[in-house]
């Protein structure tokens, strides 16, 4: 057996460092080209906007974009990998090749198509409002005319096996370019979060453990087709769609003490559900070159739609499961939106943008519940509609060391919604806002540069939140949507400074109607719910440090963010708020026989933040890659080496007291094979999308 071993480890070292066999003496061959290549650093900063060389690192192996983003700085990703924010900017924009996208898009992307990612902390006006924070991603085009076939295969060992299959095709012939991508996914994810609760007012003291496991078969296509008119003309078509069916049991465990009466409660709640989400849109570019001015217009097309069917039981103190409730649940919501952009370049570099868009999105939903002892049935029809006007301008230029960004963005929302039943409107908006965005920068020398930002942004609700999804967890709480959100407002301005590839910078903003998850508890009901809900005020001020930096075959960033954030609200219990430190490191070690190495860690220390107290997090992630003539890569992964992701968070909201515990499958091992054939000459495939509120699909 050693001896077998021992062979195996072998003939493993053997192909890792393979050589090329030498081949018997050729005829000389007529140079076609030569490529001049320089080196590239992997992190770039300026500003603390920082930017990151996929294509030609070892970061081009992550099995997919999700898993690539959260190894890079301050990106947060959410436990189920639905969502994600940028520390001290929440959720951000995304962006691919300056077109707005949103999760799905994210989701099937090819990883061998990226070629930069850029984390942006000051987005423009040209952004929509919402942009606080920007993710651009940019891809990449080979140079020969042709085909490109890309394969990839990644399994990954969670707690349970997952298996992603890829395929991505790229086809130019003189002006036409076609893409197309299928992927399958067969996903198993594991789900977990427990509480504690004390309601001193009414003498309750509640404890919960509960866990999820889904089966996820998912499908993941798309195509488009891009047509070049002429050197400055374009017309484009987009196709994209994801579909997946979920078959899930939550068991959860709890204890309920009410005054003198305790009970045991076992709850199983067995759902299907399905969903998908389906995107087209159309974009014509055209040059106006009599009076030098870029025009740019698009229409597109969003629908996403959700069904999803339970049945709850319970075992009251080890008696035996009891049938307890059906709850059915349906939405769906359809967005339509037409853009217009005109850009106009002078001759002194000045640059003078201007746009429109129009959008208009309607939703429904369905929720019923039918309850087996007492027999009833409850259902609710909700129908929401939305328009929004925007336009903005925006004058940038040079004057003599200063370089300025001067940008004004105008908003008209209207929304109403209203109850089937209902014979007034339950919501009825109807606001204008205005929101600035300034950008001065002064180069003093080659070396070192001072810069000021001054921003205004709005983060609407997303349209899920129209929806009455409910998730029953035990007969005393549930989780809940709010369909009476109303938007956040921040205001925020930062001073930077930078010295070559080094930063520092300070930001303060301020935060109206800030949504944090809030408690409440029904006595006539006996059920506590937890929701969202827009607090009073929120405070943050932020200094943080960027250090990149390379020597020889070793590349590193690290992000150093120390901050004070106060949350507040008359409804909860508000501490003193304290300093926190957000850190990364990442070291990238490039090594002889195309082989990379990667190291990465980060952690928050504790966070008081008035309302909220969460402990601290840290992880460390580790990768290998080796890559064998060119066309074939194999990498392996480890992810959350140290099993040590695990929230938790504590507050007083309503005279309810939480303890709450978080827990990720984020510890993994992940295996990657990708082979790819063909080549594609100068591309010029672009796609645009014109919807700047898709993101808040979810």
């Amino acid at each position: 057996m050693y001896r077998k071993f021992a062979l195996v480890t072998l003939l493993f070292t053997q192909l890792m460092f393979a050589q090329e066999t030498p081949k018997e003496e050729e005829q000389p061959k007529a140079l076609e080209e030569v490529v001049v290549q320089k080196e590239n650093k992997t992190f770039t900063n300026k500003n603390g906007n920082i930017k990151v060389d996929v294509a030609n690192s070892i970061l081009s192996n992550a099995p997919s974009v999700i898993d690539l983003l959260e190894k890079l700085p301050k990106v947060i990703v959410a436990p189920d990998k639905q969502s994600l924010s940028i520390i001290g900017k929440g959720s951000p924009l995304l962006y691919i090749d300056n077109q707005k996208a949103d999760m799905n898009d994210i989701n099937s992307l090819a990883m061998e198509d990226i070629k930069t990612i850029e984390i942006i902390n000051n987005p423009s006006a040209k952004y929509e409002a919402s942009g606080r924070a920007v993710i651009l991603i940019t891809r990449k085009f080979s140079k020969r005319e042709g085909y490109k076939v890309s394969l990839t295969e990644n399994v990954a060992f969670k707690k349970y096996f997952n298996n992603y299959s890829a395929v991505n095709a790229n086809l130019k012939t003189g002006s036409l370019e076609f893409k197309a991508n299928f992927n399958y996914n067969q996903i198993k994810v594991w789900e977990s979060n427990g509480n504690t609760f004390s309601i001193p007012a009414f003498d309750i003291e509640s404890q919960y453990l509960v866990t999820a496991v889904t089966d996820r078969p998912q499908f993941i296509y798309g195509g488009g087709l891009f047509y070049k008119i002429n050197e400055d003309d374009y017309l484009s078509v987009n196709f994209s769609r994801t579909a997946q069916d979920d078959d899930f049991a939550i068991t959860t465990d709890t204890f309920n003490r009410d005054g003198i009466e305790i009970n045991s409660i076992n709850t199983l709640n067995t759902n299907t559900e399905n969903r998908n989400h389906t995107n087209a849109f159309l974009n014509y570019n055209h040059k106006i070159k009599s009076l030098g001015v870029d025009l740019f217009t698009g229409l597109q097309l969003t629908s996403f739609n959700q069904q999803m069917e339970g049945m709850i039981s319970n075992d009251f103190n080890d008696v035996g499961y009891e049938l307890a409730q059906f709850r059915n649940q349906r939405f769906g919501i359809d967005v339509a939106s037409g853009r217009i952009d005109i850009e106009k370049t002078f001759k002194n570099e000045m640059k003078l943008e201007l746009g429109g868009l129009y959008l208009q999105a309607k939703a429904n939903t369905f929720f019923e519940v039918i309850t087996a002892n007492p027999p009833a049935a409850n259902q609710s029809i909700y129908f929401h509609k939305e328009k929004n006007i925007a336009a903005y301008t925006q004058f940038s230029g040079t004057y003599k060391k200063l370089n300025y960004t001067l940008g004004l963005r105008a908003e008209n929302t209207i929304v109403d919604g209203k109850y089937q039943a209902a014979t007034e409107p339950t919501v009825a908006k109807n606001f204008i806002n205005l929101f600035p965005k300034a950008q001065f920068e002064v180069v003093i020398d080659s070396s070192n540069t001072v810069s000021l930002n001054y921003a205004k942004t709005i983060a609407r609700p997303d349209y899920s939140s129209t929806s009455q999804t409910s998730t029953y967890i035990n007969p005393y709480f549930v989780w809940s949507d709010n369909i009476n959100l109303n938007p956040t407002f921040t205001d925020e301005i930062a001073l930077g400074y930078q010295y070559k590839d080094k930063s520092i910078r300070l930001a303060y903003y301020k935060i109206t109607n800030p949504v944090y998850y809030s408690a409440s508890y029904d006595n006539n009901q006996k059920l506590l719910t937890f929701t969202s809900k827009n607090f009073e005020l929120e405070t943050n001020l932020n200094l943080e440090l960027t250090l990149p930096f390379k020597y020889k075959f070793w590349t590193t960033m690290n992000v150093f963010s120390a901050s004070i954030n106060s949350i507040e609200d008359e409804s909860a219990l508000i501490n003193k708020a304290k300093p926190n430190l957000y850190y990364y490191s990442n070291h990238i070690f490039t090594l002889p026989k195309k082989m990379e190495l990667y190291f990465t860690a980060w952690g928050i220390t504790k966070q008081q933040l008035g309302i909220f107290e969460r402990t601290p997090i840290f992880t460390m992630n580790a990768a290998f890659s080796k890559t064998f003539h060119k066309n074939l890569i194999c990498s392996i992964s480890w992810n959350d080496i140290l099993k040590k992701i695990t929230i938790r968070e504590n507050f007083v909201i309503n005279e309810v007291s939480s303890k709450g515990v978080y827990f990720t499958d984020s510890h993994s091992v992940l295996l990657t094979l990708k082979y790819s054939f063909g080549q594609i000459k100068k591309s010029d495939y672009k796609e645009k999308s014109i919807d700047d509120n898709s993101g808040r699909i979810k």
